[in-house]
């Protein structure tokens, strides 16, 4: 090329590092390329496809449930896994399943979103409710618990509640939004809480491969920064405020921790998943061992499962029975038949938390 037709350096700096020819219309935050929308599109679609491929997540015509809340992550999620299933012929049978938690105000508000995604995806979609399955809603549940262990409660409810709408669309896989940033949070909680447990699989991409509905994460290594830029730049249709229980949410101080290391050195995130996912636990480590639920049926380590133990303790007004040390009640000791004897025990038996015989 002669001299006079060279292409200034500063000019070419300021094109796409990817296709050198659009400008760039962002800095992606997982790997700081300068990027044009195009290419950002298909870096992130053809990411996900890989996750998806080389973790094998998917079988041909298997029926497949989106966790769908009406959130950034779960919107992004329907429509890629949407995308995807058509573009690389996956053959996979997708709905949309949500979980009314009953939380006025935010829940209703984004449930709204979701039906508008089940029409703008074509996907079908199915609200699975805890005042329809627990007999409770957490609006009810915060007045008598109040804010400081509410997320307990609404974790363990809504595990289970989206496990009973799997159920009920008799699917083969159950699909959840979470991404890189929350496990790598997971990560960290699970070490400072000392729970080698869940430490020890809470980076694995799909779960409950023992239970009935094993679960998968495609966006797994994809960054939060990249997925809110994703929805903007697509102009999806989501649901943008945080749930009004979870202020003081323990997860947020992790949450910040990582937003502080991912400023200072933005592939911390993969790093700390990377760390989790290297973690050997001790063959002298006391495992709990799976079984099932006296009560629902439910998958549980303890004879009676979380859910129901928490349910135990609203239906009696002792709403805090069921949080930290519940040894007695989930181990089935017999001091529930003298409380039942006294007249304190209110019977839940109609309203059985973790049945998923539908």
């Amino acid at each position: 090329m002669e001299e006079g037709n060279k292409i200034p350096k500063s000019a070419s700096s300021r094109l796409c590092c990817r296709c050198n020819e659009r400008k760039p219309a962002l800095k992606r935050p997982k790997t700081l390329e300068q990027i044009c929308r195009k290419c950002f599109y298909e870096v992130f679609e053809e990411e996900i496809h890989q996750v998806i491929v080389g973790n094998q997540l998917f079988k041909a015509g298997e029926r497949v449930a989106i966790g769908a809340s009406g959130g950034k992550d779960s919107t992004v999620l329907a429509y890629v896994m949407s995308e995807l299933n058509r573009r690389h012929n996956y053959g996979l049978d997708l709905f949309l399943l949500s979980v009314d938690e009953g939380i006025t105000g935010y829940r209703d508000d984004s449930l709204e979103t979701v039906k508008r995604n089940e029409v703008q995806y074509g996907l079908p979609l199915k609200i699975v409710s805890y005042k329809e399955l627990y007999g409770w809603t957490m609006d009810e549940i915060v007045k008598v618990i109040g804010l400081k262990n509410n997320c307990t409660f609404c974790g363990v409810f809504r595990r289970q509640a989206l496990d009973r709408g799997a159920a009920y669309l008799k699917v083969d896989k159950l699909v959840t939004g979470h991404n890189a940033d929350d496990i790598a949070e997971t990560v960290l909680l699970n070490i400072l809480r000392g729970d080698v447990a869940r430490l020890s699989r809470c980076t694995s991409i799909t779960t409950g491969e023992d239970g009935p509905i094993p679960r998968c994460k495609p966006f797994k290594y994809t960054y939060e920064k990249e997925i809110v830029m994703y929805a903007y730049f697509k102009k999806l249709d989501y649901f943008s405020t945080e749930c009004i229980y979870s202020p003081n949410a323990y997860r947020g101080f992790a949450r910040e921790f990582i937003k502080d290391l991912e400023r200072i050195r933005p592939r911390a995130i993969v790093d700390i998943i990377k760390s989790g996912e290297n973690f050997r636990i001790s063959t002298s480590t006391k495992m709990p061992e799976q079984g099932t639920c006296e009560r629902c049926g439910y998958i549980s380590s303890q004879k009676w499962c979380k859910a129901c133990v928490l349910l135990e303790g609203l239906n009696r007004g002792l709403p805090k029975l069921g949080i930290g040390r519940s040894r007695g009640l989930e181990n089935g000791n017999g001091n529930r038949k003298d409380m039942e004897q006294n007249g304190d025990v209110r019977s839940i038996e109609s309203k059985q938390c973790g049945s998923l015989d539908f």
